[in-house]
Protein backbone atom coordinates (compact mmCIF):
# COMPACT_ATOMS: atom_id res chain seq x y z
CA UNK A 1 0.00 0.00 0.00
CA UNK A 2 1.34 3.28 -1.07
CA UNK A 3 1.36 6.36 1.56
CA UNK A 4 -0.04 9.36 0.19
CA UNK A 5 1.34 12.35 2.28
CA UNK A 6 -1.57 15.04 2.06
CA UNK A 7 0.63 17.83 2.29
CA UNK A 8 2.54 17.01 -1.13
CA UNK A 9 -0.60 16.31 -2.45
CA UNK A 10 -1.30 19.57 -2.61
CA UNK A 11 1.24 20.29 -4.88
CA UNK A 12 0.97 16.85 -7.43
CA UNK A 13 3.39 15.81 -10.25
CA UNK A 14 1.92 14.74 -13.40
CA UNK A 15 4.43 12.03 -13.42
CA UNK A 16 3.40 10.74 -10.02
CA UNK A 17 -0.24 10.59 -10.38
CA UNK A 18 -0.58 8.90 -13.83
CA UNK A 19 -0.05 5.65 -11.56
CA UNK A 20 -3.40 6.56 -9.44
CA UNK A 21 -6.39 4.78 -9.71
CA UNK A 22 -9.83 6.58 -9.71
CA UNK A 23 -10.53 5.46 -6.75
CA UNK A 24 -7.42 6.95 -5.48
CA UNK A 25 -7.49 9.85 -6.37
CA UNK A 26 -11.25 10.09 -5.60
CA UNK A 27 -10.30 9.61 -1.85
CA UNK A 28 -8.07 12.22 -2.33
CA UNK A 29 -10.87 14.72 -3.45
CA UNK A 30 -11.99 13.82 -0.30
CA UNK A 31 -9.86 14.14 2.47
CA UNK A 32 -8.86 17.89 1.05
CA UNK A 33 -12.31 18.54 1.01
CA UNK A 34 -12.89 17.59 4.29
CA UNK A 35 -9.54 19.32 5.41
CA UNK A 36 -8.13 16.62 6.56
CA UNK A 37 -4.39 17.17 7.74
CA UNK A 38 -5.13 20.59 7.48
CA UNK A 39 -7.75 23.42 6.01
CA UNK A 40 -10.15 22.31 3.23
CA UNK A 41 -8.27 22.61 0.00
CA UNK A 42 -11.30 23.18 -2.52
CA UNK A 43 -9.09 24.05 -5.90
CA UNK A 44 -6.94 20.89 -5.01
CA UNK A 45 -10.27 19.07 -4.09
CA UNK A 46 -11.61 19.41 -7.21
CA UNK A 47 -8.45 18.88 -9.34
CA UNK A 48 -8.70 15.33 -7.61
CA UNK A 49 -12.11 14.31 -8.31
CA UNK A 50 -11.79 15.61 -11.95
CA UNK A 51 -9.10 13.54 -12.28
CA UNK A 52 -10.94 10.36 -10.62
CA UNK A 53 -13.42 11.04 -13.40
CA UNK A 54 -11.09 11.00 -16.08
CA UNK A 55 -9.77 7.66 -14.43
CA UNK A 56 -13.51 6.24 -14.51
CA UNK A 57 -14.72 6.57 -10.52
CA UNK A 58 -18.37 6.95 -11.35
CA UNK A 59 -18.83 8.96 -7.87
CA UNK A 60 -16.33 11.31 -8.56
CA UNK A 61 -18.49 13.88 -10.97
CA UNK A 62 -21.32 14.73 -8.61
CA UNK A 63 -18.67 15.45 -5.59
CA UNK A 64 -16.89 17.56 -8.31
CA UNK A 65 -19.85 19.63 -9.12
CA UNK A 66 -20.80 20.16 -5.02
CA UNK A 67 -17.11 21.45 -4.76
CA UNK A 68 -17.75 23.42 -7.89
CA UNK A 69 -20.70 25.15 -6.47
CA UNK A 70 -18.74 26.24 -3.62
CA UNK A 71 -15.92 28.12 -5.40
CA UNK A 72 -15.28 31.23 -7.10
CA UNK A 73 -14.83 31.27 -10.93
CA UNK A 74 -11.33 31.83 -10.62
CA UNK A 75 -10.30 29.38 -7.83
CA UNK A 76 -12.32 26.68 -10.61
CA UNK A 77 -10.73 27.98 -13.44
CA UNK A 78 -7.35 27.10 -11.33
CA UNK A 79 -8.64 23.78 -10.59
CA UNK A 80 -9.18 22.87 -14.16
CA UNK A 81 -6.10 24.05 -15.38
CA UNK A 82 -4.35 21.84 -13.30
CA UNK A 83 -6.30 19.03 -13.98
CA UNK A 84 -5.59 19.79 -17.90
CA UNK A 85 -1.99 19.70 -16.88
CA UNK A 86 -1.91 16.89 -15.38
CA UNK A 87 -3.94 14.89 -18.07
CA UNK A 88 -1.62 16.20 -20.36
CA UNK A 89 1.62 15.24 -18.30
CA UNK A 90 2.89 18.59 -17.92
CA UNK A 91 5.44 18.04 -14.74
CA UNK A 92 5.36 19.47 -12.20
CA UNK A 93 2.24 21.52 -11.55
CA UNK A 94 1.55 23.79 -8.93
CA UNK A 95 -1.83 24.45 -8.23
CA UNK A 96 -1.16 27.62 -5.85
Amino acid sequence: MAFIDLNTARQPAADGIAFLDGATLFDLGLQLAAGLGGSADLVSAHMYFNLAAHAGDERAAAHRQDIAEQMTKSDLARALRAARAVVARQAPITIH
